[in-house]
Order: structure tokens, then C-alpha cells, then sequence
């Protein structure tokens, strides 16, 4: 797709986005489509970044803020139901092309049944069937002209299985810290340069912040009573969110801890920070790209535990040790996420600078193989299933 596009008429593509990190990647998209065809109206189901960014959100992004398979089996019928209403009203719109963002649980079957009525579909960003459920890929194929794909690693895994996929990188890669981002930060912030600094991030879906938020404030005090001048820092992305948080903090009655609750802006905090606690997900992949050393930890139900146990396919669930193909850093799981093991496992990666060196250096790498002009190429396979859906671009 060129730079530039002739003025176009209105053409609506639909969208559906279901997480925070979602919410980001869809609203770059967005911006990059727009740029290049500004009378591109995008609807469906959007957070305040992709509405931000020109998105008419008809239902919010909370509306898929699921975790876990067991956790969600009580709001199936809804779900099922939401996604009835939006494939007849995206149908009713007469929309060229569908966009899934992430979410593939309610993405595919919305995505199969929109290919199935002639609407050109994309997925963006990857389900892990490199870690889990590879047999999903069959389905896949059913439900997606083509996949946009955030690792290096994914499209061989597509391609063996004669699905279209386009690599698109990732947004966060563009905006990779360096050597010298800590230091600068910390001039911005007003932060002492050996003040230490601990970020924590508990999740951001509110189910996430229920099983977790206790376990970081637990963390964060055990690791106070050995570093009484930490401080730390705590990005969560939506009022509700935050508004859970406090109220753990107040359950716990550690509000006089030097905490300092951001509105967004995680990748500011883990760019402070020496050391991040960081739930499993798309944030340890901005903890890499931040260069902050960070132990990773993740909570869930007992029964969906046992079930992704039995099916996972690597050893490890953390992003940045996927990608580097072995243990770099810490991963607690279920019962190993204790406060006690998290403190510790922080403490120990602040007070080891050979370890930490080590660390970012090799995040580095992974900025440099991840960095590509994401919303760029992604706006090109958007521009290319609009040809092929024959809408003139």
C-alpha cells in the first residue's frame, strides 16, 4: 500500500479488540490505515486507545477482560450472545474486512463465521499454538485470510499449514530503551539514580488484579523490609483496575508503603526500574524491550492449571524466555508465586549487576528482531484484503 491513497469512499472495517496490550496494538493499526485512508471508519469492540485513534467502540473493551478456561464457562452464554449481535451488525454494515486483535477464543469463531458470509478476515497477532493447542491451527485455516504475526518464529509455523501470514513486528520495538533510557528517565522523573526502584505489574484484566494484587503488595513489603529506601511503582491500566488495587492496599493496610500507583504508562515504569515483578503476558515483552530485569509469576484456578499443564508444549510461559529458547528469567507459577520467592528472586537480580548486564544485553537483541514498521505492514494486509475483497485502494 502506498504512502499516500487517493481520497476513498467511506469504507467501514470492522474490529475487535479484548485486552489493554490489544487495545494498543489495534490503535496503531488504526492510525496507520487512517493516514493513509482517512475516510476509513473502523467499528466493533474497542478500548480508549483504539477509540482514540478513531474507533466507534459499540461495545467497550472490557466486554472480553476473560482469564483462564474455567473462569469464563459462567459468561459463555453471554459472550455467545454479544457475538451474534456483532457479526449480524458488522454484516448489516456491509464490511469488507474484519479485524481480530488477540482475544482468539471469541476472534475465530467470530472471524469463520464472518469468512463464511464472504468478509475478508485477519487475525493480528498470533494465537501461541507454538506453546499449546497446535491443533488449533485447523481451525485457524478455516477462519482467517490472513494472520499478522508479531514474532520471527511464526510465520514458518503458518506457512507449513497453508495460511497466508505477514511477519508485522512489533509496535513496542520502535520505542525500545537503550543503554542510556534508565538514566534518563530517572533525570525526568526526579528519581535518584541509586534510589532502588521496583516495578510491579499484577495484570491488567480485573480477574488478574483479584488473584494478584495482594501477592505484589505482600512482595513489595518483604522486599521494603530489606531495602527500606525501595521505591516502587505500580501501572495499571483502567479505573477499575486501579480502584481494586487500592482496595487491596487498604485490606492489607500497607497504603503507607512508598507505592506510586501510574495511569498507564507501564513501559515508563519498567524503564525506572531496576527490577520489575511482572505477571505473565504481553507486559514481560515490554519488560524486555525496556531492558528491565524482571521475574515473571502468574496465578490461576486450580482446574485450568491442571488442563494447560497437561497440553503445553514448551517449558517455559514467559515471552522473553520463549523467544530465547531457555531459562532467562524467573518464572513462579501457581504455588511458587509466593511473596516470599518473589521478593527474594527480585532481590537477588537487584543486587547481582553481572546477572542484570547479562539481561539486557540480551533484551537488546530482541529489539533489534522485533523492530520492523509494524503499523506500516500491518496497514498493507489491511490494504491488501480490501483488494481482495474489491474495494479500490
Amino acid at each position: 500500500m502506498p504512502d499516500t491513497l487517493p481520497a476513498l469512499p467511506p469504507v467501514t472495517i470492522g474490529i475487535v479488540a479484548g485486552e489493554a496490550s490489544g487495545d494498543a496494538l489495534a490503535a496503531n493499526l488504526i492510525r496507520a490505515v487512517r493516514e493513509r485512508a482517512p475516510n476509513t471508519r473502523f467499528v466493533g469492540i474497542a478500548g480508549p486507545k483504539m477509540q482514540a485513534a478513531g474507533c466507534d467502540a459499540w461495545y467497550p473493551l472490557e466486554t472480553l477482560s476473560v482469564r483462564g478456561l474455567v473462569e469464563v464457562l459462567h459468561r459463555i452464554p453471554e459472550l455467545v450472545r454479544i457475538r451474534g449481535a456483532l457479526a449480524s451488525r458488522l454484516l448489516d454494515e456491509r464490511v469488507p474486512v474484519f479485524i481480530g486483535v488477540d482475544a482468539p477464543d471469541f476472534n475465530l469463531g467470530l472471524e469463520r463465521k464472518l469468512k463464511r458470509r464472504g468478509v475478508r478476515t485477519i487475525h493480528y497477532v498470533s494465537p501461541s499454538v507454538w506453546a499449546w493447542r497446535r491443533d488449533r491451527l485447523r481451525g485457524i485455516a478455516k477462519s482467517v485470510d490472513r494472520m499478522l504475526a508479531l514474532f520471527p518464529f511464526e510465520p514458518a509455523i503458518y506457512e507449513a499449514s497453508g495460511i497466508p501470514v505477514t511477519f508485522v513486528g512489533h509496535p513496542l520495538a520502535q520505542t525500545a530503551a537503550t543503554h542510556a533510557t534508565r538514566r534518563e528517565m530517572r533525570r525526568q522523573w526526579k528519581l535518584g539514580a541509586d534510589t532502588p526502584v521496583f516495578a510491579l505489574l499484577p495484570g491488567s484484566r480485573a480477574g488478574e488484579l483479584d488473584m494478584h494484587g495482594e501477592l505484589v503488595l505482600q512482595t513489595a513489603a518483604a522486599i521494603h523490609a530489606t531495602k527500606p529506601d525501595a521505591r516502587f511503582l505500580v501501572p495499571l491500566a483502567t479505573r477499575p483496575t486501579r480502584d481494586r488495587f487500592e482496595g487491596a492496599m487498604y485490606r492489607l493496610g500497607v497504603e503507607k508503603l512508598p507505592i506510586t500507583l501510574l495511569y498507564g504508562h507501564a513501559g515508563d515504569a519498567m524503564k525506572l526500574a531496576d527490577v520489575a515483578v511482572v505477571c505473565s503476558g504481553t507486559a514481560t515483552l515490554e519488560a524486555a524491550l525496556a531492558r528491565c530485569p524482571h521475574v515473571i509469576f502468574y496465578r490461576m484456578s486450580k482446574t485450568t492449571a491442571q488442563i494447560v499443564r497437561r497440553r503445553i508444549l514448551v517449558p517455559w510461559v514467559g515471552l522473553p524466555n520463549i523467544l530465547a529458547q531457555r531459562f532467562v528469567v524467573p518464572e513462579f507459577l501457581q504455588e511458587d508465586a509466593t511473596p516470599e520467592n518473589l521478593a527474594r528472586a527480585a532481590l537477588n537480580l537487584y543486587d547481582d549487576s553481572v546477572t542484570r548486564n547479562r539481561m539486557e544485553a540480551l533484551f537488546a537483541g530482541f529489539a533489534a528482531s522485533l523492530k520492523a514498521d509494524t503499523g506500516g505492514l500491518a496497514a498493507e494486509a489491511v490494504g491488501s484484503e480490501l483488494r481482495a475483497a474489491g474495494v479500490r485502494c
